[in-house]
């Protein structure tokens, strides 16, 4: 099965170092849709124990993830990065499918999907 996202190193690096601190090294990475945000549609990443029967799963430089099959189609090219800068650092995505992002950038929707725009 082709995988949905892509993650970089920098990033699976990143997510180890945090599965460490939170003694969580056995855990699966959900990377999730939900509703909300100021677009419609805001990114869910987390630890958990056990998966769904509806989760596909994909493992990338060594960690476990898994995304909800209704998820699969939103997220499809999703690329998750990690970056160091003055400030500190961060996850970035970059999703092929979103066609209108707000200002913070946590927040989308794509053509298929409008999701459930909240007041910023």
């Amino acid at each position: 099965m082709e995988q949905v996202i892509k993650i970089s190193e920098a990033a699976a690096l990143q997510v180890k170092d945090m599965m460490k601190e939170a003694e969580e090294e056995n855990s699966y990475l959900r990377v999730a849709v939900k509703g909300g945000g100021c677009s419609g549609l805001s990114y869910g990443m987390g630890f958990e124990q056990e998966i769904n029967s509806d989760d596909q799963q994909e493992l990338h430089h060594g960690i476990r993830v898994i995304i909800k099959s209704e998820d699969t189609d939103i997220l499809k090219g999703t690329e998750i990065d990690y970056k160091e800068s003055l400030m500190g650092g961060g996850f970035t995505i970059e999703n092929p499918n979103a066609i209108a992002s707000c200002g913070c950038g946590s927040s989308f929707r794509t053509a298929a999907k409008a999701g459930t725009p909240e007041n910023c």
